[in-house]
Formats: C-alpha cells, structure tokens, sequence
C-alpha cells in the first residue's frame, strides 16, 4: 500500500452514521469508504473536464459568428 497522509475532516453527524453503516455493509473501515469514494469523485471530475468543449477545443464556428456569442456562449458551447 503508498504512503499516506493523515487528514482530519468534520462530518454531520448523520452523514457519518449513514457512512459508517455502509462502511460495514461493503465490510471496510469507514477511511476505505472516504477513499473509494474521494477516487470516483475525482476520477468522474477529470473525465468531465476532457468532454467539456471548453477544455477540449472542440467546437469551432464555421461562417460568421453569432452576434450574441458573448451573451449565449455557454448555450453555444454546452448546448443549453
């Protein structure tokens, strides 16, 4: 197993019961819980920020650009 590094976080209290409770069902100490779930959030937050066109660099305009690109750009961009 790496290294790891010690951290102190405040939870509600009904957050750790809820935790801890499912902790024990999937059989694990409430810190693997913490882990696991730290690991999927940034894991699904860098896979977002590869699809999102911003960072992509995937939308171009062909033609003349709309007049209120500025105004509507994330309509433009995300398709809102």
């Amino acid at each position: 197993m790496d290294a790891m590094d010690r951290t102190t976080i405040m939870l509600p209290p009904k957050l750790k019961r809820e935790a801890s409770s499912r902790a024990e069902q999937l059989g694990i100490s409430l810190s693997e819980l913490i882990r696991r779930s730290l690991e999927q959030e940034v894991a699904a937050a860098a896979r977002s920020s590869q699809r999102d066109p911003l960072f992509a660099d995937a939308e171009v305009f062909e033609g003349e650009t709309p007049a209120d690109l500025a105004l509507r750009h994330d309509d433009y961009l995300y398709g809102r």
